[in-house]
């Protein structure tokens, strides 16, 4: 039986949420922007950053950078501020020896989210990586999931789980896509209204763990 697992990568794999809190906090001090913007800044980035977003942001609050070096700056210093902890490489490590096919798969652009997982040390650990930049599609899109397990050398027809900390992304688009889901809920309550996934856990870590133990020949946990 294929056994395909598929991470996402921001506040799953890594702790984008507390990158982009030091981030705005650094660049609205430089800037000389207030704790308001600080704030808009925020919530702005929160799910999406992109260089079209900075353009905005730099004409917004007149910033004298172009929209190309604020991305620049954001891109450079998100990538230097997110880790991957030992014991979560270690785990995917574990996953692949146990004759998993590990993707990342994750929306976002190709440059920024490259450069996250090439400064956390995952790409050595992983079979293949879906952006949704490069694949033309995003999470919830089945598309986008047929093609993160296209680059793996896997399909979706044979199975698989996708773990995530988004309930609607990933949770409720990898079970579209036919795969069983974990949720990573980081001490969040499940929203109620959503169909539940297969597995809740606290982290990525315990997300591995859990997989790890899998009975594949009833493909539950």
């Amino acid at each position: 039986m294929q056994r395909l697992v598929l991470f996402d990568l921001d506040d799953t794999l890594i702790d984008r949420s507390g990158a982009l809190v030091s981030w705005v906090t650094e660049f609205t001090a430089r800037h000389r922007l207030g704790d308001h913007v600080r704030r808009q800044l925020i919530a702005r980035l929160k799910d999406r950053a992109s260089p079209a977003a900075f353009g905005e942001i730099r004409t917004e609050y007149c910033l004298a950078p172009s929209r190309d070096s604020l991305w620049r700056e954001y891109r450079r210093d998100i990538a230097a501020s997110v880790a991957c902890s030992d014991a979560v490489l270690a785990g995917l490590a574990g996953l692949r020896a146990s004759g998993w096919r590990v993707g990342i798969a994750t929306n976002g652009p190709s440059d920024i989210q490259t450069a996250k997982l090439r400064a956390a040390g995952i790409l050595e650990h992983v079979d293949g990586v879906c952006v949704s930049e490069a694949a033309c599609a995003r999470k919830p899109e089945v598309a986008f999931f047929v093609k993160a397990a296209e680059a793996c050398d896997s399909s979706l027809s044979g199975g698989g789980w996708m773990v995530g900390d988004n309930p609607e992304t990933d949770i409720c688009g990898g079970q579209a896509a036919g795969l069983r889901t974990v949720w990573v809920s980081r001490d969040r309550h499940w929203p109620t209204h959503l169909a539940p996934p297969d597995r809740s856990v606290p982290n990525a870590l315990a997300a591995i763990e859990l997989l790890l133990n899998v009975d594949h020949s009833r493909g539950a946990a």
